[in-house]
Order: structure tokens, then sequence, then C-alpha cells
């Protein structure tokens, strides 16, 4: 069943996270169970919400992609991530790819 991850993380900047992007390259190479990605930021820091096929898909292509390049960055701390079940699923026409 498909999940939604939402995730917050204190302190890591738009550039911190566009170095771990890059050095990931998680949209030239989606991870695998990879659904849907939104990110965005404010005062406390990073924010996203993404849909995995399952939890564990997520936690694989952390532990093995994410992880080591957060280390490389100098990112501190850990994340605060929520998984729940998703419900439903829309994405309007016309949209896709990365913007």
């Amino acid at each position: 069943m498909a999940v939604v991850m939402s995730m917050s993380w204190a302190g890591v900047t738009p550039e911190q996270y566009d170095t771990v992007r890059d050095a990931v390259a998680w949209e030239e190479a989606p991870a695998a169970g990879a659904q849907m990605h939104v990110a965005w930021f404010d005062g406390q820091g990073l924010h996203v919400v993404d849909v995995w096929e399952s939890e564990q898909a997520f936690q694989v292509f952390f532990a093995e992609r994410i992880g080591p390049a957060v280390e490389k960055a100098g990112i501190a701390g850990t994340p605060d991530a929520e998984f729940t079940p998703l419900h439903r699923r829309f994405i309007a026409p016309g949209v896709s790819g990365v913007g």
C-alpha cells in the first residue's frame, strides 16, 4: 500500500538540500518505489511531502543514497518523519516532471 511521508528537518537550508539532490541525482535516477516529491522551506528548515509505494522503499533509499550524501554535506540532526497510508492521489492533467 502506498504511503505519504511527511518530513521536517530543522536547520536544513536550500543550499544543503540542493547539494544532496545533486549528489544523489534522484531526479535523473529515481529511487525504486518513489512516486512523488515536494519540498519547501520556512524559518525552521526543510519540509517534504513524498508518496512512496511503501515505507520500506523510502527507508532503503534513505539508507543507501540519501544518508551518505547528507553526511558528506555536513547536515546536522535528524529528520522528523511520519508515514501514513495514502487514501487518494490526484495529479492535475498536464503536470509532470521537475519544477
